[in-house]
This record gives structure tokens, C-alpha cells and sequence, in this order.
């Protein structure tokens, strides 16, 4: 009971302080949706609008969920009460699932605009609404858990945002966004498997009928590798920076 009590007030606080901070505001609402916005000018037919529904869900997910985590990371580094935390009688993974959880949320939520109205406007049809909300799920963890990973690295909230463009931008264009992977050069492809917003793009892709690259359950299984692997770093990395 004291650990949900613990995990329930690190959220809310999280959600209550951080969520309308000027960077979040900037890039992880603003940026995704004017993107979205010139995709939607741009997009003339519901067919076009199929083609870029995957890579839109997913950046509108990644920019909100690594935004999040460079403000509430980063503040609290700043301001030294992320190393309070860090001495309440809870452990390290419940403290770093607490401090997920409302970037995790953030990003379904961030989601929820191009889904609604890419069904309601453009009439997108959905094959598989399991596999959409899988992807939009697993999409929300992985890209929370890259956040957190880059952020730990971070003492400055524009250094944490410089080292997530680091990554983010890339992945536009190598995870399959918009541009699919099979028409990338030979040499870049595989760093496209090497990065997890591939694999939820990919469960994306499948949801709506489109042509994916592997199978759904070997992309469910990649992204909860990916999950696992990031979380565990994370918490390797705060271990040997504020307790070792």
C-alpha cells in the first residue's frame, strides 16, 4: 500500500508540474502537430492518408514521451529533488516506473488526435484494432524508456532536448516513418533494425493492412526486448551516477 502511495504522488506530481512546461508545450504538442497538419494538407484522398497514418502516430508518440522525460529528468536534477527520491524507501524500479508513467500517458494521449481524425475525417480504416493499440502502446514505453535513457545523461533541459533531437530526427527517415525502409540505401538499412520505433511502425503498418517487415509477434517480442534492455540501463545509469 505505501509503495502504491508512493507511485500514485510521484505521478501526480509529475503530471501536475511538468505537463505544461514551455519545452513540452514546444516539442512535444506544437512540433507533432504542425508536422501533422502539413501531412493532412498534403494529403488529398483517404488512400495517401493510409501511407503516412503509421509514421504520424508514431512521431506524434516519440516527440511527446522524450519531451516529457527531458523536462521531468532534468528539472528535478536541477533542482535536487530527483536525488530526494532517490533516499525514500522505495526501490529504484518502482521510483523509474513512477517517473515513466506520465510520459507513457502523455503519449497515448498525443496519439489520440491523428487517430481521431484520420478515422473521422479521411474515413482511414483499421484492419486490426488489437494491433493498433499494441503498437500505439508499446510505441508510448519504448520511446519513454529512449527518453529516460538520454535524459539521466543530461544536467540541462536544452541538452537533454539536443541530445533527444540526436535521435529523434534520424528516426524519421530510418525507422520507416514516411519513407519506407526497403527504399533506403543498403547501407543505412541496418541501422533502421537497430533502432525500436522500427518495430512499432512496423505493428502500425500491419493494423491498417499495409505491407509490414516482420511478423507481429516477432515485433511485439523485439519491443518488449527493446523495453526491457533500455529500462535496465536507465536504472544502471542512475545507480552509477547518484548511488555508486
Amino acid at each position: 500500500m505505501k509503495s502504491l502511495t508512493a507511485f500514485w504522488n510521484i505521478l501526480l506530481k509529475d503530471m501536475k508540474n511538468y505537463y505544461l512546461k514551455p519545452p513540452n508545450i514546444s516539442w512535444g504538442i506544437i512540433f507533432p502537430f504542425a508536422w501533422m497538419l502539413m501531412m493532412f494538407i498534403r494529403t488529398k484522398s483517404a488512400f495517401n492518408m493510409l501511407e503516412v497514418f503509421p509514421g504520424i502516430i508514431a512521431m506524434s508518440i516519440l516527440f511527446g514521451t522524450t519531451s516529457m522525460l527531458a523536462v521531468t529528468i532534468t528539472f528535478e536534477r536541477k533542482s535536487r529533488s530527483f536525488e530526494r527520491l532517490l533516499l525514500a524507501p522505495i526501490s529504484i524500479e518502482l521510483l523509474v516506473i513512477a517517473k515513466i508513467s506520465g510520459a507513457i500517458i502523455f503519449g497515448i494521449f498525443n496519439s489520440f488526435i491523428p487517430v481521431l481524425i484520420s478515422f473521422f475525417y479521411f474515413k482511414v480504416v483499421v484492419e486490426n484494432f488489437t494491433a493498433l493499440a499494441t503498437g500505439i502502446i508499446l510505441l508510448s514505453f519504448v520511446s519513454t524508456l529512449l527518453g529516460l535513457f538520454i535524459s539521466v545523461a543530461a544536467k540541462e533541459v536544452f541538452e537533454a532536448q539536443t541530445y533527444s533531437n540526436f535521435f529523434r530526427f534520424p528516426m524519421i527517415f530510418l525507422c520507416g516513418l514516411f519513407v519506407p525502409i526497403a527504399s533506403l540505401p543498403l547501407l543505412i538499412r541496418p541501422l533502421s533494425y537497430l533502432l525500436p520505433i522500427t518495430y512499432g511502425v512496423d505493428i502500425l503498418r500491419f493494423s491498417v493492412g499495409q505491407n509490414n517487415i516482420l511478423a507481429f509477434g516477432l515485433n511485439l517480442l523485439l519491443l518488449l526486448a527493446f523495453c526491457s534492455l533500455l529500462f535496465y540501463l536507465s536504472i544502471f545509469n542512475i545507480k552509477r551516477k547518484w548511488i555508486l
